[in-house]
């Protein structure tokens, strides 16, 4: 063995050591059933309710702004292997295709932890509200968040209503209810067309619906700023 390879290997024990302490710590940190020794990490997933999944991704948030993140720390490769057979993320998120929002990165959360769909607008479609019951019914996520984002190009589109090429403007008809609520002010838009896709979530789907009246779900609906990065939660 070379001189060098005991340290490489400390090393490597001591990433592998690090993720194992965060991974039984609860709310913040999030175990992925990866098949430890430690009866901490025993459950799939740490926080075990709505209201602990969101404390979760707020306090990630809160890392995020403060540039004190936690989540580059972890030994992605160990991740990455105990993931690969399954996945049991505690949160789901329906969010803008925007590339300024960048949702793992934003709550501070690594592989396997946060089910995200995308789509211009973050507009509830069929197809995105199967992709959310899957991800609620069949893999045990405990909260929803859709996520708005100041100055959204998809709800400033649809608020100018100019004629746009190819299929872009199928996306209009499922903001303009937003519109038609708030206004032409932008970031009213913004927020009252989260706070729609949300109610529909909840009031569209018989199993988000069902698991909501079991208090076993939460849907909320938030907006990110890109200039602060700061998710606040919309009543």
């Amino acid at each position: 063995m070379s001189d060098h390879a005991e340290p490489r290997k400390a090393a490597a024990l001591t990433r592998r050591g690090v993720l194992q302490s965060s991974l039984g710590l609860g709310a913040i940190s999030v175990g992925l059933g990866m098949g430890f020794a430690a009866p901490a990490i025993a459950r799939a997933q740490s926080p075990t309710t709505p209201d602990e999944a969101l404390q979760a991704m707020m306090d990630g948030n809160r890392r995020f702004t403060r540039q004190a993140m936690t989540s580059f720390a972890e030994d992605l490769k160990l991740l990455k292997e105990k993931t690969v057979a399954g996945q049991a993320p505690f949160a789901a998120l329906l969010a803008c295709a925007d590339s300024r929002v960048p949702v793992e990165l934003i709550f501070d959360q690594s592989i396997g932890r946060l089910f995200v769909t995308r789509v211009a607008g973050n507009i509830a479609s069929a197809d995105i509200i199967a992709s959310l019951e899957y991800g609620a019914a069949m893999l045990g996520t405990k909260a929803i968040m859709v996520l708005g984002h100041s100055n959204c190009g998809a709800v400033k589109a649809t608020i100018e209503g100019k004629e746009v090429p190819g299929q872009i403007s199928t996306l209009y008809r499922s903001i303009r209810p937003a519109i038609d609520a708030a206004g032409k002010n932008l970031d009213a838009a913004i927020k009252a067309n989260a706070k729609l896709q949300a109610h529909l979530l909840r009031t569209a789907s018989p199993v988000l619906n069902g698991m909501i009246a079991k208090g076993a779900l939460k849907i909320v609906a938030a907006q990110y700023d890109l200039a602060s990065g700061v998710v606040t939660l919309l009543g």
